[in-house]
């Protein structure tokens, strides 16, 4: 099983050099921390900045710099900060070739819940809701199961939704899965993870060919 460091190891080696992503709350910010060497990648967050970089060390942290989750972040040489109406306009603009987002449920049709449970205090959509709809390719980061042991990977999602038909991959502690045709692909599972135990913890249908390897992760 995974932890979130390692989900978001897994998700590094998704990147492409020269890829434009934007990185969700969460474990996605933690992805940032682990590209490799010989590619370069330009991260970008709604709150207008291109280029930042991995976590900032402690007592090197700049208060007047961070992420659209209000975090602190470093900004790389070269990095843009701008107003978040150019910010958008990246986005909208589908200038943006990977979006990573945490997830509350996702639908084996590819469906995205990931902003609001009723009766609780959330903070809002955010740009989640641009980001779904323009982004080129959206990964999610999120944990197999809920706090209570339920599945987050269903036929249909119970939350209100943030985006319909747009998620093409999901990295979870247990698996990594596609989103195709008819359900679930089972691509990758977690070093010490058998398939009956992703089977047990997916509600959706799991689609399942040949041998399942087990993923790399350094």
């Amino acid at each position: 099983m995974l932890d979130r460091k390692d989900i978001a190891k897994r998700i590094a080696q998704e990147l492409k050099d020269g890829w434009y992503v934007n990185l969700g709350i969460g474990i996605p910010t933690l992805i940032a921390n682990y590209i490799p060497e010989d590619i370069n990648i330009e991260f970008q967050s709604e709150n207008g900045i291109l280029g930042m970089g991995p976590f900032p060390y402690e007592d090197e942290e700049d208060a007047d710099l961070i992420n659209a989750g209000k975090q602190t972040i470093t900004a790389l040489s070269g990095a843009s900060i701008f107003n978040s109406a150019t910010s958008f306009a990246m986005i909208r603009g589908q200038h943006i070739d990977l979006t990573v987002l945490g997830a509350m449920e996702v639908s084996e049709t590819g469906d995205i819940a990931n902003w609001k449970i009723p009766g609780k205090m959330v903070k809002g959509m955010g740009g989640a809701m641009d980001l779904v709809a323009s982004a080129k390719n959206i990964i999610v980061a999120t944990s197999h199961t809920n706090r209570d042991g339920k599945s987050k990977l269903l036929k249909k999602c119970t939350l209100p939704l943030t985006g319909l038909r747009c998620i093409k991959k999901i990295v979870t502690d247990l698996a990594v899965l596609d989103v195709v045709p008819g359900g679930f692909k089972l691509i990758e599972r977690a070093p010490g993870v058998s398939v009956d135990k992703i089977k047990s913890a997916t509600e959706g249908t799991l689609i399942i060919e040949g041998e399942i390897p087990e993923m790399k992760i350094n």
